[in-house]
């Protein structure tokens, strides 16, 4: 997590120049600090980790389906030529 450097005095300056009493500008402060430091900050650097094992599962999820593909392959082409064994020993019966 990281962690941002807030400057409550520098905030709370601010608030008194723009019109608010020294109440309310610290009041504001602290809720704008306490809402701060209870988020999580998510960096460039978190988001290139995610992409990088984003990219590393979407190439684990392709070669499971090249293998599934595969499979289907060999089921299918299986499945065929029992149909036209099936169908060669039903026209010898006949």
């Amino acid at each position: 997590m990281t962690v941002i450097t807030f400057d409550t005095h520098k905030f709370v300056r601010k608030l008194k120049e723009a019109g608010f009493e020294e109440k309310q500008a610290e009041a504001v402060a602290d809720a704008f600090r306490d809402t701060q430091a209870e988020t999580e900050t998510v960096t460039r650097h978190d988001l290139k980790e995610l992409e990088l094992s984003l990219k590393a599962d979407m190439q684990m999820l392709r070669g499971d389906m090249q293998a599934m593909e595969y499979r289907m392959t060999i089921k299918l082409g299986g499945m065929m030529a029992a149909s036209v064994a099936i169908v060669a020993a039903l026209v010898r019966l006949l």
